[in-house]
């Protein structure tokens, strides 16, 4: 089933990353709401860095030469090169820290956290997706194999908040129709974008499928869009100003 049972490989597969992943402006105040009045701001598995606030001083962390490199290509300050587990702060250097849609990619969440805490000083905010949601969105009628993938890579909300431990708020965040961030349920009102290669090799859970299952996947959505059954299934989501999903903010702020 996978062609890569390890991780999704960003330096092989993420060449057009960034050209599909962007900073949603709406999503954007949601995370920058959550980041308070700090004024240093760690963001770790920083990829093309997207969502880091243009008025604070921030310093990123990607272990990706691929990523690193669309930084620079899209006007983004370098990126220090390294990984979640082990960051080279010391400790309480940063105000806040963010690590958006990536701890999923994490070999070692706990470990990842804890040193996200040790160099944290006030909130520490966690941008991913509820496993426990995923049956929301109208694709696990379509990708249900893909689904799976996605519910077995992401750690349930409820263990983040316990790594992190401090007082912890959970943020749902609605996602606009014409969201710019191409993650999966940013297409919820726009199926046919499902049908491009590139859409989808910018989507990591795709990376665990072979070729012969992503394809056998894609074309149930799309022999149903051809007959017209996904609009009278789904066809209101191509209206729907804003989709209630599986994205969510954890906040974790020390309570000492």
């Amino acid at each position: 089933m996978t062609r890569n049972s390890t991780g999704y490989n960003y330096d092989i597969q993420g060449q057009q990353y960034s050209s599909y992943r962007q900073t949603d402006p709406r999503i954007e105040e949601y995370v920058h709401k959550a980041l308070g009045s700090a004024k240093t701001v760690l963001n770790v598995g920083a990829g093309g860095g997207s969502y880091e606030p243009k008025d604070r001083y921030v310093v990123a962390v990607e272990p990706s030469a691929t990523m690193r490199a669309q930084r620079i290509q899209h006007n983004k300050a370098p990126a220090v090169i390294g990984t979640a587990d082990h960051l080279p702060f010391d400790d309480y250097s940063f105000d806040a820290s963010m690590a958006t849609l990536t701890v999923h990619h994490w070999p070692n969440l706990e470990q990842g956290l804890t040193e996200l805490r040790r160099v944290t000083r006030d909130q520490v905010v966690i941008m991913t997706y509820d496993p426990d949601a995923l049956d929301v969105f109208w694709n696990s009628h379509y990708f249900r194999e893909l689904v799976e993938v996605e519910r077995s890579r992401y750690p349930r909300i409820e263990k983040i908040s316990e790594i992190l431990g401090g007082r912890t708020e959970i943020i749902p965040v609605p996602i606009p129709l014409d969201c710019v961030d191409g993650f999966q349920e940013a297409f919820y009102g726009r199926p046919e974008a499902f049908l491009q290669k590139e859409v989808r090799q910018a989507q990591s859970a795709w990376g665990f499928l072979s070729e012969e299952e992503e394809n056998r996947l894609v074309k149930r959505l799309e022999d149903e869009l051809n007959s017209g059954m996904w609009d009278k299934k789904f066809g209101e989501h191509r209206t729907m100003s804003r989709f209630n999903g599986a994205l969510r903010l954890v906040v974790s702020t020390p309570t000492n």
